[in-house]
């Protein structure tokens, strides 16, 4: 049995628990419970845990005695262990009340094939469930799952080295710093070729992240420990005044959360130029000063297409971003690869200076979205999608390309359009009358004026019918 046949047994086993109305992030944060105690055995790390609610004790426990051993375990765990194996169970509380079906989903998971569940790799197998939560809608994980594909192209075109440290300060369940550790670990043999030093770094340092939810966080700390990765990963958020303890990386590989603060709030950080209710221009100024002023550290970022265009606090991030940083990629994604279908995104690629001032001098676009097929389950984005985009992106004369998807523009031109990045479409085959349409860095301006002015108006319309 492969790890992709027991993922799609363990999935399967959320059917006992329908009944007990648990939804599917409850039901794989439980699973983490009880994966773990699994995992320690079979790896023989359980060490750690106190024998008496080890996996050996669980397995013997039934009906409602399983049950209250099962909530005192937890609660345990959560107490009294050290550090991650406390971290994961912190607050933890089963779901589950029918004690048979918490006896099914033990019973269950005791007897699967472990033996080649570890040949593949138990970190690849707990990554399998956390792509069939993402994908499943009714979840509603999907928020904090990028796709492995465009993951992976984000990590190879940014290629994080051995001795950086990475992070991702919305890390979700960590898929950017896993992705970041195997490309290193493909691209060096693996750390065996490396002093212990280097090799304790690693493990210890190099990965880190932050993480508002708590549960998510939970599968987050359980997929870094089956990847062998120790590093930091915050249970907090880091618009507040403690993500100014999050700088001096090398690398930033992120998928902020999209909205607005609740109720419209500015972020919390007292350091930020620009602040303003939008989360991911915050996070953006978040990002971009982290990075240490070296002229190589870096980051890859998705960001939605309202910060390429937003005005006030928007443009001024964005000249400052474009001031600090060379912002030297756009990548323009099709829509429909996560979140909402009609959702647009783009990943920005930029490269932190030394100097405060002037470091972008040309920005380079490609539009990977107009006249794009329609992806989703039965259509999937593939790397092939990404492959011309990829040799655009390492040409050594960006200027030689032959690709009508890929276009150029200056710091000045940029400048002259209110800094605006909402640029770089081609023509749209599925457009007919092209003279009627408005520039579309205008058009993104103007919309998002038009909005203000509906805002303002509803605002009077309710003073008014208040008055009465």
């Amino acid at each position: 049995m492969n790890n992709q046949e027991i993922v799609a047994k363990l999935w399967n086993l959320c059917n006992v628990l329908r009944d007990d109305g648990i939804t599917y992030h409850q039901y794989v944060t439980e699973l983490t419970y009880i994966l773990f105690l699994k995992m320690t055995k079979e790896t023989d790390t359980d060490g750690q845990i106190p024998e008496q609610y080890r996996w050996d004790k669980l397995v013997k426990k039934q009906g409602i005695e399983l049950k209250h051993f099962y909530n005192e375990l937890l609660q345990y765990l959560g107490e009294n262990c050290k550090e991650r194996i406390r971290e994961i169970y912190a607050g933890a509380r089963s779901n589950i009340d029918e004690p048979k079906n918490l006896d099914k989903i033990i019973t269950n998971i005791d007897s699967l094939d472990w033996y080649s569940a570890k040949e593949e790799g138990l970190g690849n197998l707990y990554e399998g469930l956390l792509e069939k939560n993402a994908n499943e809608k009714k979840s509603g994980a999907g928020q904090y799952f990028t796709p492995r594909v465009l993951i992976d192209i984000m990590v190879k075109l940014i290629s994080p080295q051995p001795g950086e440290r990475c992070n991702d300060p919305a890390c979700g369940t960590f898929g950017f710093m896993i992705a970041a550790d195997k490309y290193i670990k493909d691209n060096t043999s693996g750390l065996h070729t490396l002093s212990i030093d280097q090799q304790n770094f690693q493990i210890n340092k190099a990965f880190s992240g932050c993480e508002l939810v708590h549960d998510t966080h939970r599968l987050a700390l359980m997929n870094a420990m089956l990847h062998n990765i120790e590093g930091e990963i915050l249970l907090a958020d880091t618009l507040t005044n403690l993500g100014k303890s999050m700088n001096d990386f090398d690398v930033v590989l992120t998928n902020p959360p999209f909205g607005t603060k609740k109720g419209g709030e500015r972020a919390t950080r007292d350091d930020f130029t620009f602040p303003t209710s939008n989360k991911q221009l915050n996070f953006l100024q978040h990002i971009y000063r982290s990075l240490k002023k070296t002229g190589k550290a870096r980051a890859a970022v998705v960001l939605p297409d309202n910060v390429l265009f937003a005005d006030g606090d928007g443009a001024r991030i964005r000249a400052d971003l474009m001031d600090k940083c060379d912002l030297h990629t756009i990548l323009r994604l099709p829509t429909g690869i996560f979140y909402a279908q009609g959702v647009k995104t783009n990943v920005l690629f930029f490269t932190r200076g030394r100097a405060e001032k002037d470091n972008t001098k040309v920005v380079w676009i490609y539009d990977l979205r107009t006249n794009m097929q329609s992806f989703g389950k039965t259509s999937p984005l593939m790397p092939k999608h990404f492959d011309d985009f990829v040799k655009a992106y390492n040409a050594d004369d960006r200027s030689v390309v032959s690709d009508e998807r890929w276009s150029k523009f200056t710091r000045e031109q940029i400048g002259a359009k209110g800094d605006s990045l909402d640029i770089g479409l081609i023509r749209d085959d599925s457009i007919i009358d092209y003279d009627n349409l408005q520039d579309p860095i205008e058009s993104g301006t103007e919309i998002a004026a038009k909005l203000e002015e509906a805002v303002d108006l509803i605002n009077s319309v309710v003073k008014e019918l208040k008055s009465y």
